[in-house]
Parts: C-alpha cells; structure tokens; sequence
C-alpha cells in the first residue's frame, strides 16, 4: 500500500503548477501571500487567470471557523467564491469555452452528475457537490482552494459565461449575492405588478433591490438605518421603510407577495410575515447567529409560507448573468487591491462597505 501511495503522489505532483494565493493558517492568522498547488487542466477542464475576486461574508465565516458546527474549516484555506477570469487553457474535450473567453465560476466547482438533483440542474442541492473553497479535493487531495489566487481549473460544466457588456470588478459578487437573490425570486414567481419586500441593504439586499425592481416588481426596502434611504431609492426601491417605525411597518400588513430576508443579525421575522399577503412567502438567504423563533399563527392566519434558498444551479447561474447582461446589472463595489484584504475584513464586520468589495487580482501578480 505505501508503494501505491507513493506512486499515486508522485503522478500528482506530475500534473500540477504553482498558483500564487492568499491564505489563512489558522482562525486567528491573518491573510497572507503563499504558493498553492493547481491540477494541470485535464480534458474536461478549464484553467483560469483570474482578474477579480468578490469578498462573500461566508468567506470571513469559513476564514475565521465561525460555522465549525455545520462546516469546520481545514487550514490552510484559501477562501472567494465570486470569480471572473479569461480563459488561458482548455482541455481537449472542451467544446463550450475557448482561450480568451470572459468567464466566472460561482460556489460549486463540482458535483455527482448523476442524481435527481443534478440532472435537473440543481447541483447546488446536490448531496456530493464540491465547494470552490474549503471543500474535499478529489484530484489534489485535501481540499479545495478558492479564488483569492492568480488561476483555478475547473471543469467546463462548472464554468459560466459573463456577458460581456458587464464591468467585471461588479460582475464577480454576481456569483454568490446574484444568484442567492436571483433564485428565490424566480422560485416564488416575482414579475410585474408583485409587491416585493427587501429585508437589510447589504451586499445581498442591494442585489435583491436591483434584481427585483428589473422583474418589474414593486420593490419595498427595509432598513434599520434612516442614512440608506437615498441609497434604496437609487438603487430601484419604489418606497423605504424604517423597520424600527412601528408605524411605518402597519402601513404595509398584509400586502406582500414575497419578501426576501437578507439579514444575518439577529431580528423579529415575525414582523416580516405579518406583512404578507395570502399565500405570500418570505424566503429567509441571510444567517443569523441564533435561532429564529416563529410564531405559528402569523403563518396560519395568511397561508403565509417561510422558507430557504441556497444559491443556484448552475444553468440558472448562467440564466442570471445573462439577465443581469440584458438589464446591465453588477453589484456597487469597492475596488481593492489583496493587500488590502485583512482591513477589509474588519470593515465588513463593521459593515462599512458600499456594497460589496472586488479584489483586482492583478494586484497579486505584482507582488
């Protein structure tokens, strides 16, 4: 058996390049620039130079082992999961891509292929999906490394086109904050003349804005903060509200057809279901810390519904960046450069971002 590992390892290192990355050693190491290993791009495969990288709060999460309960983190990890980049090699058998293409690649770089979920293009509830980061390696061994690096490879079926109308800096946070909004709101039938509820205006909120007012929806936000008023309304809010108004909220009971909660703090969901209409639902995308504590007959009284939802499959991933082509549609970012990663960390945690930030990995290469 050693004799069989050992050949099996040395015909790993044959088919593997060095990709320079950043890195956290520990829950409490910083970010910091490091080497990792890359598979070479087998037939099916597609490599990469990656040009920006959104900062999602679950790569914080996972940096941190803040949900070691349910996903502990392996270090050394390598986090980002909102990747644009341009081809610069493609396996023989790829027939989708080619050298030069504008491309991206979301939360999953893998999945079985072949079960319910899969062949309905739900690989993202798919019971042996690989994660972009954090996530076992099934070529490499250990486990998988994330975009805040120069390249990745990854299976064609795993890669979406970005149109190419799109900035690319705004274009990356598409593919964790657009579609954990675009999906919901596609499930629940969100199109002209609905009456849509967005709950927080933070990097996913301010997605749900823009995704929901191009559906043709009426868009309501709520904000616990009077000072983002302006920012709802340019973003394509019709009204704001001040969840904290009790007053302002009573305006509004009964009358929605779907609200979407993007609120990972802890709050009273039960306000938010009273203002649902019948058969309205509210579909929960952000994590509180705690358990939510429901009271049932909010729900009964309306035949009311409350929910999850959890990214996308990927082709509807490539539906929503078509759609945010069509409506030109990219997350407000602020540009940073990866040595500035650590301090954007704890901004985030201060929520001092407007509304997501995009790492310029060429700002890597430089180093």
């Amino acid at each position: 058996m050693a004799t069989i590992l050992r050949v099996t390892h040395l015909w790993k290192a044959q088919f593997m390049f060095n990709s320079n990355a950043y890195a956290a050693a520990s829950a409490t190491s910083p970010l910091a620039s490091t080497t990792i290993a890359r598979r070479d791009p087998a037939e099916h495969d597609v490599q990469i130079q990656i040009l920006f990288c959104g900062i999602c709060h679950s790569d914080l999460h996972s940096v941190r082992n803040e949900w070691s309960e349910f996903m502990p983190t392996v270090y050394p990890i390598v986090p980002g999961h909102e990747i644009v980049g341009r081809v610069t090699t493609t396996g023989s058998a790829v027939t989708r891509y080619k050298t030069g293409d504008l491309v991206a690649v979301g939360c999953l770089v893998d999945s079985d292929r072949t079960c319910p979920r899969c062949k309905a293009g739900l690989e993202n509830f798919c019971p042996n999906q690989t994660l972009t980061f954090n996530s076992p390696d099934k070529y490499l061994g250990g486990v998988t490394y994330g975009g805040y690096s120069d390249s990745i490879v990854v299976d064609e079926h795993f890669v979406l086109r970005v149109p190419s109308n799109l900035g690319l800096a705004g274009a990356a946070p598409l593919l964790c904050a657009g579609i954990t909004t675009y999906s919901p709101m596609r499930h629940w039938g969100v199109t002209k003349g609905k009456k849509v509820g967005v709950v927080g205006l933070g990097g996913l909120g301010h997605m749900a804005v823009k995704i929901a007012h191009a559906l043709g929806a009426h868009v309501v936000a709520f904000t616990t903060s009077p000072s983002k008023k302006d920012d709802a309304l340019r973003l394509g809010a019709d009204e704001v509200v001040i969840s904290r108004n009790t007053d302002e909220m009573k305006k509004h009971a009964g009358s929605f057809d779907f609200i979407l909660d993007a609120v990972s703090a802890e709050h009273d969901i039960n306000a938010y279901i009273n203002l649902l209409g019948i058969d309205g639902n509210l579909t929960i995308v952000g994590v509180p810390p705690k358990p939510l504590s429901v009271i049932a007959f909010g729900l009964i009284a309306g035949r009311r519904s409350l929910s999850g939802s959890n990214i996308g499959g990927i082709p509807e991933t490539q539906e929503m960046l078509d759609f945010c082509g069509t409506h030109n549609i990219t997350a407000d970012v602020e540009v940073i450069p990866i040595q500035k990663v650590n301090e954007a960390y704890e901004r985030l945690v201060q929520s001092d971002v407007k509304f997501r930030f995009s790492i310029d990995m060429s700002s890597l290469r430089s180093e």
